[in-house]
């Protein structure tokens, strides 16, 4: 692009005129466009034959939920699904699957101070839940006795300690105990 003259000599504004090939006579940018998707052809077998695209995952396997009704949110719900993303059930939905699982998350926990800071924490949720609009489902989780939970705990890990004691303790099948144990290594008199 040059730029324009003026009467007198002057240089005025640039030139804005699009280049042209001079074999064609058009315009060298619409002959890169129209020209790009062979490019794009020759890049990509130049990619299969030198094997870029041997090995990948899902080779030979069919498309994942190809065929199923077209969901506006899937990209998100593959996303939540690969990451194992949690935490983005509306309040009330997240406290009942919390509520579901605090029986197990309680039994992990060694010392009573602790469960009972766990089931306060449980608590407080709800009850914050409660006193703030709801958005979704609306909410049916009901704060935990703490006490009652406790011993609900505490009977558990004694189940536990029970069930580990008596395999512990559990006989050898009869067979096993009356035979006599074999040496691997025998002397011979002699």
């Amino acid at each position: 692009m040059g730029t324009s003259e003026t009467s007198d000599g002057r240089a005025g504004t640039p030139d804005r005129t699009p280049e042209r090939d001079e074999r064609t006579g058009r315009a060298a940018a619409a002959q890169r466009i129209q020209r790009q998707h062979e490019w794009v052809d020759l890049q990509i077998k130049q990619a299969m034959e030198r094997g870029d695209f041997d090995n990948l995952p899902g080779t030979g396997k069919p498309i994942k939920n190809l065929g199923t009704q077209h969901d506006p949110d899937w990209w998100v719900k593959q996303l939540i699904e690969r990451e194992k993303i949690t935490g983005l059930l509306p309040p009330a939905l997240q406290l009942r699957k919390d509520d579901a699982e605090l029986d197990a998350k309680l039994d992990r926990h060694t010392a009573e101070s602790e469960v009972r800071r766990e089931l306060e924490e449980f608590n407080a949720r709800v009850m914050k839940a409660r006193y703030t609009p709801v958005d979704g489902p609306p909410l049916v989780t009901m704060p935990r006795d703490i006490d009652d939970a406790v011993d609900a705990w505490r009977e558990r890990r004694m189940a536990r300690r029970r069930e580990a004691a008596a395999r512990k303790t559990t006989p050898r099948p009869a067979e096993r105990a009356e035979q006599p144990k074999r040496r691997w290594f025998r002397r011979r008199a002699g």
